[in-house]
């Protein structure tokens, strides 16, 4: 191979694949929903940050298991327990104007950026419409845009 050749080569090897979460400062910090996940680094928007992680569960496994961590992925893949942890990603917090969305690959989930995101602010994405009403909608959705037409900013 001449050099051009394996310069290139190596270029390609190096480049980071979309679903392969990036090396940022992410921290876990009090929030007004209770702890959040932080970024101290500016996150450009389509940017894969994290991957949401945790043990699978059987069907039977996911009717006795009582936490609001469980992260359904589809019928052909079994449901993420992110409770443990380890899971940095479970500490995420809904928005009705979130900042990131979540994208379902073969069983896997990962939060990336809807827009640009500035060092020091609260990673979020839209909880599902399940979850909402039965955990959020009735002690009442405490992200800024809900805060902000109660006028509580």
């Amino acid at each position: 191979m001449n050099k051009k050749a394996v310069t290139k080569a190596i270029k390609k090897e190096k480049k980071k694949g979309k679903f392969e979460p990036g090396t940022f400062d992410l921290r876990v910090k009090r929030s007004r929903a209770g702890l959040g996940l932080f970024t101290f680094d500016p996150i450009k928007k389509g940017e894969c940050i994290i991957e949401y992680t945790g043990p699978r569960l059987s069907k039977k496994q996911e009717e006795e298991t009582e936490n609001q961590y469980l992260f359904d992925v589809g019928k052909k893949y079994p449901t993420i327990d992110g409770s443990p942890r380890s899971n940095t990603a479970r500490y995420i917090n809904h928005s009705c104007r979130p900042n990131c969305e979540i994208e379902i690959r073969l069983g896997r989930v990962y939060v990336f950026s809807k827009r640009n995101i500035k060092a020091g602010e609260e990673l979020n994405y839209d909880y599902d419409t399940d979850f909402f009403d039965e955990y959020i909608k009735p002690k009442g959705c405490v992200c800024d845009k809900c805060r902000e037409k109660a006028g509580k900013k």
